[in-house]
């Protein structure tokens, strides 16, 4: 391609003054849009996050004056390479995402590009309307990307490709004309070409083409679903109404900019019933699809054991797999209906007729909506979770979407084996089987001279399979840079040439995403990795033993999927949630951290500013790691980041206030009330918050006047000789609220163990990650180990409270330790408290309490040990309990008290968590193991909530009461909702202040001191 010279300072600066929304020239946002979920990475030149059209409008005059290319980029999930260039590129997610009409009665529904899929879905569910195309990234993709794609899904099979549910377009050249455009009756088409003018030249040139190509049209173009590489010049022929809004989709942002659509809306089948055929092998499945679309399913898709086996290898879902019938090979056949008998009686009507079959499939039919979304999010993980397997090559998109006549699919996915065994390459099967659409991941080795050769190769292999079968290059995902330079294969040079007027049609001078689809890049230039690959060798505190021991890997493991761009459900990314900037995803920082190591754009290493503000508002939920496909853990990284970031420099105030929470709380409790007095009486407070960075608006946490050691020192151990468990006394639960401690050993020890706790100040220095202080977190994290040695190596297991805490022993203490067998060790005996009563005391009988409640989760123990043993607890405990799919509190340890970052706390807590604590009825209990998680709900609602333990030890003393009559349930209950804090002692106000004063400049010392001693090392 031709290289570019341009005035990059005075474009932007025509830019900041010509658009109202975001203008974004640094390398770090350049950084962010340099690659997709594809191979392909390309540099731009800006980023414009637009307000509204206007803004649209104006960035692309700006651009075609200075004669510089614009891509206009949906969710930037595709696998193409579509949606990286040298342009300036348009994101439009971030304001321009709205529904502008909802028309149930014509079934229409006009949108900006920028809405999430979900959310059109959900609107149009309420006239019991749905959009069709549904691909698996439905909850984050936009819909102005799925029409550059001309995307599919699940149940395109019901509603057709996007290019079938598209009515209307208003669209920008870049040239600047601005119209609508859709079908076109044979009298409209000439009064426009008589009208003249730009919008005249554009129709009298497409009918010219329509005509001079029809017939070839119609011989070359594959009649099978899913056809989706080439534009849609089927769409102008007269059969097809010379949709011009139909030829558009699928055109990939390289011919007009949508401004916005106006989509058709279904009927969505109220009820559903699933199916699930498990076959001795997929091929054969396959064969059998004819016959399944013979009942009219609604959805139909497909996968084999490889998927199944890759999710095992990552221990991922379970509880989903579980669900399935036997088989190496399956197939899920939806139906839809009125009601559920309707539904149903076709799903019998299938299995009726399978069951008559010789060598019938083993079968499942599921007519609960929960279960059938459990069958389908192993479905829709599909992509992510073959991407990065333990122990295996990682696989790559670049093949990922074929698609052949439905009827031909177990063929052709027999001869696709035998020309991946060929190549020695391994991948897995899935995808949009009913349609003849096949998905997978291929261990493409991208990165060395002769893999890149056998790469290409084999994609020239695969396009000479698939045109053979009749088929398709790109089934859903597009040609993009990936496809595209093999599509003559499929349509031979004559169309190829009508693909090139087509696209000077529209744009003259080839500046809309130029490369892409037609006069593409080679499949084998622009590669992410690529023979340039050498990421800058840098040493790190973590030792990332599942990338190799390299820190380069980890930050490839993002894929692009894109999944942590939701904004509702799950608890990656709360950040993004509230901003809806790329820059506070996981896949954002990732990609940050990424182009850190190549030094182009994003300069500067470890010192870098752009990464360092991306990584500010991760909220280290660690939520990457349970709920993103490939795992990436960006709390470690941010971690590892701000360890060299702050090398030999002051950290924040917050730092030393609270990343060195350990060493305050031990000094605290040797004067309880008078630190309280320091941190609660007008003006000291506020002095106490400036000094340690807290905002204003919070209340530091109190300290409790004993701490649970204190007070388990004077405990009369019970069960000596029994079963040892060692309660870990964590921070926050022995030195803020140790009356969840107390609660825990008598549980533990209701449940007939002997507690033991450490009597050696111990810390596993979790506050410590969010600042870097690594070294630190290390030398405690020895600590512990040299003096739990012996009751490791015995095997004593180890309950933690603090979800947080646990996650350290279970996750980071093996990435800082991965060759110490002890920490190998430790990590397998912790345990949450809920995880060693379902797996270690599984026999002891759980008391009963008849009460409601309401769970919120802590991100770690979402993420990492999972809720299950949580759940099954309170079940057993015969609670009528609500788990919400609340996301991040918010407060996530330092973070929701720090200045700079309580508005993103508190509205993250109020996207589900705050609300429905509020809502609940006063008797209803709230549940919440984190300690954070439990300040950020007494600290922003009238409740206080409980700890696991505290809600065992509740139920233990109504039992108790109800045999012995001795203790008032009453009493009891209302000290534990109680919100007053414990009194502090008030002596001599005058010498508490003084003392108060020589405290804080006390503190202001030992954090200068302390950071001497830093630097100096």
């Amino acid at each position: 391609m031709t290289s570019m010279v341009v005035d990059v300072e005075a474009l932007e600066r025509d830019l900041r003054q010509q658009v109202r929304g975001e203008v974004r020239f640094d390398e770090g946002s350049r950084g962010l849009y340099t690659t997709d979920a594809s191979n392909y990475r390309q540099v731009p030149i800006g980023v414009v996050i637009p307000r509204d059209k206007d803004d649209v409008v104006a960035t692309v005059a700006a651009c075609r004056a200075y004669n510089v290319p614009v891509l206009a980029r949906g969710g930037g999930t595709s696998l193409a390479g579509q949606c990286c260039n040298v342009a300036v590129v348009i994101d439009m997610s971030k304001y321009m995402n709205g529904i502008i009409e909802m028309d149930p009665e014509r079934r229409r529904a006009r949108v900006q590009p920028g809405i999430i899929l979900d959310h059109l879905r959900q609107a149009a569910e309420e006239h019991h309307l749905t959009f069709g195309p549904d691909p698996a990234t439905h909850n984050h993709c936009t819909l102005g990307g799925m029409i550059g794609n001309n995307s599919c899904g699940t149940h395109a099979l019901m509603a057709g490709k996007t290019s079938d549910n598209i009515d209307e377009l208003e669209i920008l050249t870049y040239d600047g004309l601005r119209m609508r455009v859709g079908k076109t009756s044979d009298e409209e088409l000439e009064r426009i070409i008589r009208e003249g003018g730009r919008r005249g030249e554009i129709y009298a040139r497409l009918k010219a083409l329509r005509d001079t190509y029809a017939d070839l049209i119609r011989e070359r173009y594959p009649d099978i679903p899913r056809r989706v590489s080439g534009f849609n010049l089927d769409e102008l022929l007269p059969e097809n109404g010379f949709n011009v809004a139909g030829a558009l989709v699928g055109s990939e942002s390289t011919c007009a900019v949508v401004l916005e659509a106006t989509t058709r809306l279904v009927e969505s089948p109220p009820v559903r019933t699933l199916v699930v055929l498990g076959y001795a092998d997929i091929y054969s499945g396959c064969d059998r699809i004819p016959e399944l679309l013979k009942h009219h399913p609604i959805g139909l898709e497909g996968f084999d054991d490889g998927l199944i086996s890759d999710m095992r290898k990552k221990g991922m879902h379970p509880d989903e797999i579980a669900l399935f019938p036997e088989g190496r090979g399956w197939l899920l056949v939806e139906f839809g209906g009125q009601d559920k008998e309707d539904a149903g009686k076709q799903a019998r009507a299938l299995v009726d007729e399978l069951k008559e079959k010789k060598h019938a499939p083993d079968i499942k039919i599921y007519d609960n909506p929960a279960d059938q979304q459990k069958i389908w999010s192993v479905r829709e993980a599909a992509l992510g979770v073959t991407a990065l397997v333990p122990g295996e090559k990682a696989r790559w998109a670049g093949w990922e979407d074929s698609a052949v006549p439905p009827d031909k699919l177990g063929d052709y996915l027999r001869d696709l084996r035998k020309l991946l065994d060929g190549y020695q390459y391994s991948a897995s099967f899935y995808g949009h089987f009913g349609q003849g659409c096949l998905h997978t991941r291929i261990d493409f080795e991208l990165d060395t001279h002769e893999g890149i050769q056998k790469f290409r190769a084999f994609i020239n292999d695969a396009a000479d399979l698939v045109v053979r079968y009749g088929g398709s290059l790109s089934g859903e995902h597009g040609d993009g840079q990936a496809r595209a330079e093999f599509t003559t294969k499929m349509f031979g040079n004559e169309l190829i040439d009508a693909f090139r007027e087509f696209k000077s049609i529209w744009d003259p001078a080839w500046k809309l995403n130029p490369g892409k689809m037609v006069n593409a890049y080679r499949v084998d230039e622009n590669l992410r990795q690529g023979t340039n690959y050498q990421p800058l060798p840098v040493k790190t505190h973590f030792q990332f033993p599942d990338d190799g021991g390299s820190f380069a890997s980890a930050t490839l493991r993002c894929v692009g999927v894109g999944k942590c761009r939701r904004i509702e459900g799950g608890t990656m990314c709360p950040s993004f949630m509230v901003t809806r900037e790329e820059k506070d995803t996981t896949r954002g920082r990732a990609r940050l951290l990424f182009e850190m190591l190549q030094g182009d754009p994003v300069t500067r290493g470890w010192r870098n500013e752009k990464v360092k503000e991306a990584l500010d508002l991760c909220l280290a939920c660690k939520g990457c790691k349970g709920d993103c496909p490939v795992n990436v853990d960006m709390a470690t990284y941010k971690a590892e980041f701000l360890s060299h970031y702050y090398q030999g420099r002051l950290r924040p105030l917050t730092g030393y206030s609270m990343g060195l929470i350990y060493w305050w709380a031990r000094l605290a409790s040797l004067m309880p009330g008078l630190v309280n007095f320091v941190t609660h009486a007008p003006v000291l407070s506020g002095l106490a918050k400036t000094m340690g960075g807290f905002a204003p608006q919070r209340r530091i946490p109190t300290f409790a006047p004993q701490t649970f050691k204190q007070w388990f020192q004077r405990h009369d151990t019970r069960n000596q000789g029994g079963p040892q468990v060692i309660l870990w006394p964590d921070t926050f639960n022995n030195y803020l609220k140790p009356e969840t401690a107390m609660a825990a050993v008598e549980v533990l020890e209701a449940a007939g163990h002997q507690v033991i706790v450490p009597q050696r100040s111990l810390c596993c220095g979790r506050p410590l990650y969010d600042y870097g202080f690594l070294d630190q977190a290390k030398h405690l994290l020895r600590q512990i180990l040299d003096t739990l040695g012996p009751q490791i190596e015995a095997g004593t297991p180890v309950v933690v409270l603090e979800p947080s805490c646990a996650a350290v022993f279970r996750d980071e203490l093996k990435n800082l330790f991965p060759h110490d067998e002890n920490a190998k060790r430790l990590s397998q005996q912790t345990f949450l408290l809920s995880e060693f009563l379902e797996q270690k005391s599984k026999d002891y009988q759980l008391p009963q309490l008849s009460q409601q409640a309401v769970v919120h989760g802590h991100c770690h123990h979402k993420a990492i040990m999972k809720m299950n043993d949580e759940e099954a607890v309170l079940s057993r405990l015969g609670l009528d309990f609500q788990v919400l799919d609340s996301g991040c509190c918010g407060m996530a340890g330092a973070f929701g008290f720090e200045k700079d970052h309580y508005d993103i706390s508190i509205k993250a807590g109020e996207r589900v968590l705050l609300p429905a604590v509020r809502k609940a009825d006063k008797d209803t209990i709230i549940i919440a193991d984190g300690f954070s998680c439990r300040e950020q709900i007494e600290q922003t609602t009238d409740r206080k909530a409980l700890h696991l333990a505290e809600v065992l030890q509740m139920a233990l003393r109504q039992q108790q009461q109800k045999i012995s009559g001795d203790y008032p349930e009453r009493q009891y209950k209302r000290e534990l909702h109680s919100r007053e804090a414990q009194a502090v002692p008030a002596r001599r106000g005058t010498v508490l202040l003084g003392a108060g004063i020589m405290g804080a400049i006390a503190i202001l010392a030992w954090r200068l001191l302390s950071q001497r001693r830093l630097a100096v090392k």
